[in-house]
């Protein structure tokens, strides 16, 4: 049975885990991966660091280009049934997310969000130097990305509300933050089931299909949270639109959008860490 049964100092794993349907007959082998150490020797001197933020920052630009555009479209006609409306808001979304990840996972791991970098750090699958960096470049993607839909029509990018996220009419600021909790929760812990090593041992197919529930996450938390604070679950993608649209109001609000995701990662991280995967029990930590 050694081998067969996970290596937890708890007797809640007694027997076998079930295969579920659809996974392959045995279990195969897999490895966790070291935890990452704070500082990494020697990477700043590596052109992959470097590249890797670049693809951070190339990716966050365009996933603000075209959603920040579809909901300029959005905004500025009088009759919604003439436009996309909020599904296809919470589309372009989660399918700029399901695409750039698909792009950049095997060259960044395809973060696109600091709340998603932070919530890995804190499991210890990157380091504080490379989290810190691709948080940088992201957030200055997500500005150039909408300052170029700015660019397209300035006056109506600012008399639409410029794509910034605000707690709605009717919602106090608590609600907003518990739904940006919640919200970026939901999009971390896909992102750590649709990663994780154990699964991409056993399934072959989880690697592969990765961005698909990590863009319908975000398309399903569009469709739930953008009539109570126009969904952030993504602090530069909210950074972005608030210093281009530059008023007093998305400012008084914009502390909910990086404290709400932040809490949210590290629920996940924790849950899936720490509950899912039982990391502290495992023997030889």
């Amino acid at each position: 049975m050694e081998g067969k049964e996970e290596d937890v100092k708890l007797g809640a794993n007694k027997f076998t885990e079930r295969q579920p349907i659809g996974t392959s007959a045995q279990s195969k082998d897999y490895k966790e991966a070291p935890p990452a150490p704070l500082f990494e020797p020697g990477e700043l001197q590596s052109w992959s660091f470097w590249r890797a933020g670049i693809a951070e920052f190339m990716a966050t630009f365009l996933f603000l280009y075209i959603t920040i555009l579809t909901v300029m479209g959005v905004s500025k006609s009088g009759s919604k049934c003439s436009t996309v409306g909020i599904q296809g808001i919470a589309w372009a979304f989660g399918g700029m997310i399901f695409a750039l990840v698909y792009c950049t996972a095997g060259i960044s791991g395809g973060h696109i969000n600091p709340a998603v970098t932070f919530g890995l750090f804190l499991a210890r699958k990157l380091s504080l130097t490379r989290a810190i960096f691709y948080i940088v470049m992201q957030c200055l993607g997500a500005i150039c990305g909408a300052g170029v839909v700015k660019g397209f029509q300035p006056s109506l990018y600012q008399t639409k509300g410029g794509g910034a996220n605000v707690v709605a009419h009717g919602y106090t600021k608590g609600d907003g933050l518990g739904a940006e909790i919640i919200g970026t929760f939901v999009l971390v812990y896909t992102v750590f089931s649709a990663t994780d090593a154990k699964r991409n041992a056993r399934d072959s197919h989880v690697p592969i299909l990765a961005p698909l529930p990590i863009g319908f996450a975000v398309f399903l938390v569009h469709l739930a949270t953008i009539p109570i604070t126009g969904t952030g679950i993504n602090p530069a993608r909210s950074l972005g639109a608030a210093i281009i649209y530059n008023k007093d109001h998305a400012w008084d609000d914009h502390w909910i959008f990086w404290v709400g995701p932040f809490i949210g990662a590290a629920l996940a991280a924790l849950y899936h860490q720490v509950i899912i995967r039982a990391i502290p029990f495992k023997s030889g930590h």
